[in-house]
């Protein structure tokens, strides 16, 4: 009797459906779609392209490093050398003055709408992976008309390239996780992917420090896997493995920059300082701290923390918690630093003492209150930093037309965060990797919590999480990867 052959496994649909086939079959939708990305874009670029203060520093940098090969600041018509800021970004600016010329600012711009517009391709690719194909378009279609994301590709800041290195690893991990669990941990295809993973969030930390939280976030959640695989006796080593290899790739990248920190300006430094100061430039900590007892929202750091020192202090502007322990005291060293708009080390340590004040009055505001409260600004603000509308937009008293467009673009991001978020709640068992999604985005906001400067663009490097997530809400349940193993591990 011949041997009877078996049944040949049904190839994974992950696999055979993949972005490139999506967009094939949907090659209208995805055309005008990305037509449309490049049209708001291009209207931000018409209309508001931004340079800012830390603008002109990362684009000194760019200029002194293409130059004269030296990674620092100009200061009193000469390079000094600098780790204020990691060199990611610079290096990214410094490659479009290669190609398109010093000057050439708009065409920093013109790069950067087209690697946004590569990030919505990826949002989409990791749709697919964690939700299946009809999720994927929509949530295409929601990042391609993100003004918030459009708004910063440009500006000359580094939102826009965190946020396509952010996606990009978040998509790799994705593949990597598919693939192990489809028992091809130790395949060399699965590797890649866990290098490519690495890679990618080296990139991210090379241009923003705090694109570590993502690499923390995998950690965690492989350490939830492996704990899986320990109990149910498999997999163990090939993830341990897959840690490692992240790890090496995430942070091998920092070495080179730590030797240059340690040899050209003789200290440890492997990261960028905490508050993007020189080494010899004094940091009023005082004052932070006594600000980080009362401020709580983005129009405070506008209007009083990036002022200081330099301007006056607005006793008007404070809100009410900034004076209840101690009115007089904080009016009397206010008034003190008004008469020369100096932060003395003096008037620093005044300042220090009041933050110890307001902390011991008030304690769970301190330490719970106000994080969370920085936290639900940054979430759920406008998010119109860039453009012309006032900062406290809910007064109403700016020009009608940008009262009318803080508001709609206040209940659209509301639409966005919410949306995500009845996600979670409701279609939780639908999306593969969930917990390291929610992972990310819950250690980045604990994160900015703990900033006394709460500025709405530090969440946008979560969007690509936000944006998936609605879109699994928004595709309905035949969004769901269909044929999807049973395999134990962690959502």
């Amino acid at each position: 009797m011949g041997s009877i052959a078996p049944a040949r496994k049904k190839p994974d649909s992950r696999y055979i459906f993949n972005v490139l086939s999506l967009l094939r079959e949907h090659r209208r939708f995805f055309l005008w779609t990305t037509l449309a990305a490049l049209a708001l874009r291009l209207a931000f670029l018409l209309y508001c392209p931004t340079v800012t203060d830390d603008s002109r520093v990362y684009l000194d940098l760019a200029n002194n490093w293409l130059r004269h090969g030296i990674y620092g600041q100009t200061e009193l018509g000469q390079i000094v050398p600098s780790d204020t800021r990691l060199p990611g970004y610079p290096a990214f600016l410094a490659a479009c003055f290669a190609i398109f010329g010093a000057s050439h600012i708009r065409a920093i711009f013109i790069v950067q709408i087209l690697l946004d517009a590569g990030t919505c391709l990826i949002i989409a690719d990791l749709a697919r992976r964690v939700a299946g194909p009809r999720a994927a378009s929509v949530a295409f279609l929601l990042a391609a008309v993100c003004p918030f994301t459009a708004n910063y590709a440009v500006a000359v800041l580094t939102e826009t390239v965190e946020i396509f290195f952010t996606a990009l690893a978040l998509d790799c991990a994705a593949a990597a996780l598919a693939c192990r669990n489809d028992s091809q941990a130790g395949s060399p295809n699965c590797r890649k992917w866990w290098a490519s993973t690495g890679a990618s969030i080296a990139a991210c930390i090379l241009v923003r420090p705090d694109g570590g939280i993502l690499l923390a976030a995998l950690a965690l959640y492989l350490a939830v896997v492996m704990a899986k695989d320990w109990r149910a006796r498999k997999h163990l080593t090939s993830t341990v493995l897959a840690a490692t290899v992240v790890f090496i790739f995430a942070l091998a990248p920092l070495a080179p920059w730590t030797f240059r920190n340690f040899r050209t300006l003789h200290h440890f430094q492997p990261l960028a300082p905490r508050y993007a100061t020189d080494s010899d430039e004094v940091v009023p900590r005082g004052f932070n701290r006594w600000a980080k007892t009362w401020i709580a929202d983005y129009a405070s750091v506008e209007e009083i923390y990036w002022n200081v020192p330099g301007d006056k202090i607005d006793e008007e502007k404070l809100p009410a918690r900034a004076l209840d322990a101690a009115k007089e005291p904080t009016l009397a060293v206010i008034a003190d630093y008004n008469q020369t708009q100096q932060l003395t080390p003096q008037l620093d340590a005044r300042f220090a003492a009041l933050a110890e004040r307001n902390i011991h009055a008030h304690p769970i505001r301190f330490y719970a209150g106000l994080p969370a409260l920085r936290i639900a600004d940054m979430w759920l603000r406008p998010r119109t930093e860039l453009l012309p509308a006032d900062a406290r937009w809910w007064e109403f008293n700016d020009d009608a037309r940008w009262s009318a467009l803080a508001v709609g673009l206040g209940a659209l991001n509301l639409l966005y965060v919410g949306t995500a978020l009845l996600a979670l709640l409701r279609r939780r068992s639908d999306i593969r990797y969930v917990g390291l999604l929610a992972a990310f985005v819950v250690l980045r906001s604990a994160f900015l919590g703990t900033l006394e400067n709460p500025e709405p663009r530090y969440t946008l490097e979560c969007y690509p999480v936000i944006i998936v997530l609605a879109a699994v809400l928004l595709a309905g349940r035949s969004g769901r990867v269909s044929g999807e193993p049973d395999t134990g591990q962690p959502k």
